[in-house]
């Protein structure tokens, strides 16, 4: 089963303000495992980063001016994202934000379907705090490289997050390899003869031989 883990970064809270995204990044998984297939961009919002939002990402409107606008990277993002689940925290409000840049070129909105982890989240631990930073402390996801938020480090996390949401990972199972194994292999199977399973002339007067030095066996017992 393939899932994309998806988080945005962005000028604001509501793009039908006209906030726009600045950074977007996707991470693959297979039957929830990453598979090391990732996407990261960073966008030119076409407008000036507010200080609030400077604040929480650190991307300046002068950074951004060097990298593509969402039209240019929009093909490649779709093409990765692939119609597959999406896995993002708080999705309504990333899927919200790709959604309004895609209506803005005139292209279909996000049909997959999405997982949410903040109702995850709540579902499993009802009244505990539930942001991504609460959730790694929880499950004890190293969370020393954020010192901002970013696309690319929230997905990693996220990834790992999840996991542990839906169950946890078995020790030394590694689903995404044995998937990735599967449909890369083509295994086969060498006919073998059954191997025999009657005792050999040797093999029974040595077994024979072994019951006689026993005394009184139970299997006998009923017959005294």
């Amino acid at each position: 089963m393939r899932e994309v883990v998806l988080d945005t970064e962005t000028t604001g809270l509501d793009p039908e303000d006209g906030h726009r995204i600045v950074e977007i990044a996707c991470i693959e998984l297979l039957n929830h495992v990453p598979t090391g297939r990732s996407f990261h961009r960073y966008v030119n919002p076409e407008r000036e980063i507010p200080d609030d939002a400077f604040a929480v990402h650190g991307l300046s409107t002068e950074f951004l001016a060097q990298h593509p606008v969402f039209a240019a990277i929009a093909p490649d993002l779709l093409d990765f994202l692939g119609g597959d689940r999406i896995v993002a925290h708080n999705a309504e409000f990333d899927v919200k934000f790709v959604n309004a840049e895609l209506r803005r070129l005139g292209r279909d909105p996000l049909r997959g379907a999405v997982e949410d982890t903040l109702v995850l989240a709540r579902r499993r631990f009802p009244g505990a705090q539930a942001s991504l930073d609460a959730l790694c402390r929880r499950f004890n996801i190293d969370l020393a490289a954020r010192e901002k938020h970013s696309a690319k480090l929230d997905c990693e996390l996220l990834a790992a997050v999840y996991l542990e949401l839906i169950g946890g990972r078995q020790p030394g199972l590694d689903l995404a390899v044995d998937a990735a194994l599967a449909s890369a292999v083509n295994i086969v199977r060498v006919h073998r003869p059954a191997r025999p399973h009657a005792a050999t002339a040797d093999e029974a007067a040595a077994h024979a031989a072994m019951l006689a030095l026993l005394k009184q066996p139970i299997w006998l017992a009923g017959e005294a």
